[in-house]
């Protein structure tokens, strides 16, 4: 008589995750624990070009502002 758990679950290799841990996510609840803000970053891909010559995101912030700024003008 064998008393592990492997035994009652036979290989099988269409399985990816045993019965046990199946998740039902619609009964969670979010983490207590972490602060909810709305200023979460925002990740942006560069092409290579652009990148070389802003080189931190200080650099693309800046440029972007000052963009923003004189389109602001201009609708105005």
């Amino acid at each position: 008589m064998n008393n592990s758990q492997a035994s009652e679950f036979p290989n099988n290799i269409d399985d990816e995750m045993l019965p046990e841990y199946d998740f039902d996510y619609s009964k969670a609840s979010p983490n207590r624990f972490v602060t909810q803000t709305d200023d979460s970053p925002v990740t942006v891909t560069l092409a290579p070009d652009v990148a070389k010559v802003f080189k931190t995101s200080e650099a693309v912030n800046h440029a972007l502002r000052a963009l923003l700024s004189a389109m602001s003008k201009v609708t105005k």
